[in-house]
């Protein structure tokens, strides 16, 4: 019986590193901050959860599944979080590339009041949403 669940874990633990390593690539690949963060939630999580379970079946005491749970419960609420305020810091500093999007939700959204219709959104420092001249070359 020991060596079927250490078959399992060692595929729950490969499928787990395979996912984390895909995310990694498309964090490096893909072309503009709302598909990579696609890349950086979706099957990161994913990977870390099948990490964790993995690690669970392997090594069967109380206090280590405790704490993978734990690890896995934390990841689950974190990450998507991140990325979601990610994304939205990118969208109002129009940091995306517009003609990737199929559905823009957000076009019509009202402005801030006081704020004109060409004004950009100011962030903390109060620099206005410019892109970085070095970076998202190209991109509208």
């Amino acid at each position: 019986m020991s060596g079927v669940a250490d078959g399992v874990a060692v595929a729950f633990l490969l499928l787990g590193s395979f996912l984390c390593l895909t995310a990694g690539l498309g964090l490096v690949r893909f072309p503009d901050v709302l598909t990579r963060m696609h890349a950086g939630t979706k099957p990161q999580v994913l990977g870390v959860l099948l990490i964790m379970v993995g690690g669970a079946i392997r090594l069967q005491g109380w206090s280590a599944t405790w704490m993978l749970l734990l690890v896995a419960v934390f990841q689950m609420f974190t990450a998507p979080v991140s990325a979601h305020m990610i994304s939205r810091v990118a969208y109002r500093r129009r940091h995306v590339r517009r003609d990737l999007m199929m559905v823009d939700e957000l076009g019509g959204a009202p402005r801030r009041p006081g704020e004109a219709v060409g004004d950009e959104p100011a962030d903390a420092a109060g620099d206005v949403g410019e892109p970085h001249p070095g970076r998202d070359a190209g991109q509208p």
